[in-house]
């Protein structure tokens, strides 16, 4: 890990990540990721020496203080644009509202952790930066309140994964639940991208989230032409009882992944689960403080 007094020594062609005065915990863990892939680390003082430095030169992502509010470093991101519209920048911060969230998102900021925030979810997503071809954006935000968003994400695997995290991080919901709710949406979306975006970078799944006072939805609808449950021999959820692993042989011989149990898992997560006439939109919608 480097000091910026040392950025004029770095080799021109190696990868450079500026951190904000990273908690000694972070900044181990960040190089740890960072130096066996050949990335050079620097660090920052403070968001105000951020914004110097990239007035000079590019960097490949940058990760603010864990100690800052969002608010500042939204702010400092909206500066960084103006030079660099497309840096990545990962928010970290001990001060954080649903509503700086979505502005985060609207700024198309890589990533969103408050405090306490998973390393490893951290790690996960500065593996996205450094494992190969990713984008700042994919990542629509057609309007939003902390209550009721719509949005439209690209047919990715690392994008929806993005997603995954600003929506962990708006939702205002017990733990148990949350967990539920976000696996159970994760596996439909993947389904959506997959099956009906066929992981194509130039088709996007609307989703639409609503958080009303005894309950949550979430609805997805991909681009594809739809299918029927009674037809889908490769999911799990359409196996007869005397032969729960029949799925699996489908799948084999269309030359999908393993797999096949998003659906019949995300029954088990929430309350109701509801398909469109086409099979292209679902709903997903899980009532609070219910006992199970």
């Amino acid at each position: 890990m480097t000091s910026i007094r040392h950025a004029e020594a770095r080799p021109a062609s190696k990868k450079t990540v500026l951190v904000v005065d990273p908690d000694p915990q972070t900044g181990a863990m960040l190089s740890s990721i960072l130096t066996p892939l050949g990335w050079a680390m620097e660090v920052a003082l403070d968001n105000k020496s951020v914004l110097g430095l990239v007035r000079i030169r590019p960097y490949d992502l940058i990760i603010t203080g864990e100690e800052t509010a969002a608010r500042e470093d939204i702010e400092m991101l909206q500066e960084i644009r103006r030079v660099r519209p497309h840096t990545r920048l990962i928010i970290l911060t001990g001060d954080s509202t649903p509503e700086d969230v979505i502005a985060s998102m609207r700024e198309r900021a890589f990533g969103y952790f408050s405090k306490p925030f998973s390393l490893e979810s951290l790690a996960e997503t500065v593996r996205m930066v450094t494992d190969g071809p990713c984008w700042d954006d994919g990542i629509e935000l057609l309007s939003a309140t902390p209550t009721l968003i719509s949005l439209a994400v690209r047919c990715e695997v690392r994008t929806a994964d993005r997603l995954l995290i600003f929506l962990g991080e708006i939702a205002d919901l017990p733990e148990r639940e949350k967990r539920e709710v976000g696996t159970a949406f994760r596996e439909m979306l993947l389904n959506a991208i997959e099956h009906g975006g066929h992981f194509d970078p130039e088709q996007y799944v609307e989703i639409t989230y609503v958080r009303a006072r005894k309950m949550v939805m979430c609805r997805i609808k991909d681009p594809g032409e739809g299918f029927s449950l009674d037809e889908i021999q490769h999911a799990a959820i359409a196996n007869p009882p005397e032969d729960p692993m029949q799925h699996l042989a489908h799948r084999d011989a269309l030359g999908l992944r393993p797999g096949g149990y998003g659906v019949l898992m995300a029954r088990q997560l929430v309350d109701e689960l509801i398909y469109g006439e086409k099979g292209n939109e679902v709903l997903l919608v899980k009532y609070l403080g219910q006992a199970r």
